[in-house]
């Protein structure tokens, strides 16, 4: 089986694996940014649902589920930077893009709730 084979036979598995691979990459770097953007007086929503929320939670962020997140954007400054996270970083990638189509000009996505603990 030659590259173009296998890669026409795999290439799903394959972009599934970079799709991981980024998300892993990409919030490793938001971590090492943490400080620094603490500094800059970022706000840190959680998009999860309130229930989910409650249950448990990264103490400094404040909770607006991804659902109510369009109607509630007055509530996060476009001055500072804002960092976002959900259960697993789907949710928070959504609200990323719905935030940068609002015009704001720096959003990072942390992925999981319990990486703001680290």
């Amino acid at each position: 089986m030659d590259f173009l084979d296998f890669f026409q036979k795999y290439w799903p598995f394959m972009a599934l694996g970079l799709w991981f691979a980024y998300k892993w990459w990409n919030s490793k770097r938001v971590i090492a940014m943490l400080p620094e953007l603490r500094k800059s007086g970022a706000t840190f929503v959680d998009v999860r649902s309130a229930g989910e929320f409650a249950s448990r939670n990264a103490p400094g962020t404040i909770n607006i589920p991804l659902q109510e997140l369009e109607s509630r954007l007055s509530e996060i400054p476009k001055s500072s930077p804002v960092v976002l996270c959900c259960a697993s970083g789907t949710r928070s990638g959504m609200a990323k893009l719905l935030l940068k189509k609002n015009g704001y000009p720096q959003v990072h996505n942390i992925g999981t709730w319990s990486k703001f603990l680290n």
